[in-house]
Order: structure tokens, then C-alpha cells, then sequence
């Protein structure tokens, strides 16, 4: 039984990105053209996210300035929130959810881009964020669940929202993992070109 049961989680696993491939190529082929013009530009990446997504926007940083598969020298992106210090002083003060909006205050810029992620539930840290980037010019790319959730509300005809289309925070981010993966892999095909 426990058996079929770890088996299952493979299975819908792997159904939710078959299903999902139609509904997400477009959304992903969009940001992936916003985040290379965004590091051509001289601009940088600032990741987000909330709960699990979190690790997920330290990932993503961590791709870009490291490197996926190819070497390649690094691009310009911070993964905020990991700065324990900070958060403490921001919760001491009554500003926990404000804490990643201060931060793209303090390093954003016009013609930075800010990928923020959430399982789609309630995430007024990233939303605040989010609200932030706007006011300094930048470009946002959503990594969320279902329709958009919350973070679809906030996002301008300039954004992209990657829309995972299950509930479970599970599933969401595993495919998000996937989405950052092919996001890494475009830019890098189109910086160095086919291997």
C-alpha cells in the first residue's frame, strides 16, 4: 500500500506535465524573451517567493549566476528574503510581509526584472513585492498555481503570468522547478547558442 501509494505522487507527477506542456509553452516562450532582455540590457534578476517557493527563487538565482548545464560567465540575479538579519528586524518592527517590497525598493531598477513565485495560495509578501517592482519600472515574471491566484490580480499586460493548473503546492512546485529549468536552458541556447 505505501508502496502504490509513493508510486501514485510519480504518476500524478508526470500527468500534470503532460497536461500542462499545451497550457505553459506559450507563458514560458514570454518570459523567456523578457528575462534574456532583461540580462542583455544590463538589467538584473531579483527572485522571490513564499513557503516552498522560496528555495525555488534561491535556485533560480543560483542558475543564473552559477550556470544550468553549459559554462557560460554569470548573469546578474539575488534571491530575496534569504537575509536572516533582515527579516528579523523587519518582523521585530511590524513589516514581516513588507520585507521582499523593501528590498526591491532598495535594489531594483527600471529595466530589472523580478520573477516572483507562489503555490498560488495567499502571498502578500510577494505580492507587495510585486506592487514594488511596478513602481520602479520593472518587468515581473509570476510562477504561481491554478488560475494565477492572487498574484495574477496585481500583474499589468507587461507581466507574465506562468500559471501551474493544479491546487496541490506539491505538484505546483515540482512543475515550477521544470518551468526554471527551461527558462535557464532558453536563455543559455540563446546567449551561447545550440551545443
Amino acid at each position: 500500500m505505501l508502496e502504490q501509494r509513493i508510486q501514485q505522487h510519480f504518476f500524478d507527477s508526470a500527468d500534470l506535465k503532460y497536461a500542462a506542456v499545451d497550457v505553459l509553452s506559450r507563458p514560458i516562450h514570454d518570459a523567456a524573451h523578457a528575462l534574456l532582455g532583461c540580462i542583455t540590457s544590463g538589467g538584473k534578476v531579483l527572485a522571490c517567493g513564499s513557503g516552498g517557493a522560496v528555495l525555488l527563487a534561491q535556485h533560480a538565482a543560483a542558475q543564473l549566476v552559477g550556470q544550468f548545464e553549459r559554462e557560460r560567465p554569470s548573469l546578474a540575479a539575488v534571491a530575496l528574503g534569504a537575509d536572516a538579519a533582515l527579516l528579523n528586524a523587519l518582523a521585530r518592527s511590524g513589516q514581516g510581509e513588507q520585507v521582499l517590497a523593501r528590498q526591491v525598493q532598495a535594489l531594483g531598477h527600471p529595466g530589472d526584472l523580478l520573477l516572483a513565485i507562489s503555490t498560488g495560495d495567499t502571498a502578500p509578501d510577494v505580492l507587495a513585492a510585486i506592487e514594488a517592482a511596478h513602481d520602479k519600472e520593472m518587468a515581473v515574471i509570476a510562477l504561481t498555481g491554478e488560475a494565477g491566484g492572487d498574484l495574477a490580480g496585481v500583474l499589468t499586460d507587461t507581466d507574465v503570468c506562468i500559471a501551474v493548473p493544479n491546487q496541490r503546492a506539491a505538484r505546483v512546485l515540482e512543475a515550477q522547478l521544470l518551468v526554471i529549468h527551461c527558462l535557464c536552458d532558453t536563455v543559455d541556447l540563446q546567449l551561447l547558442g545550440d551545443h
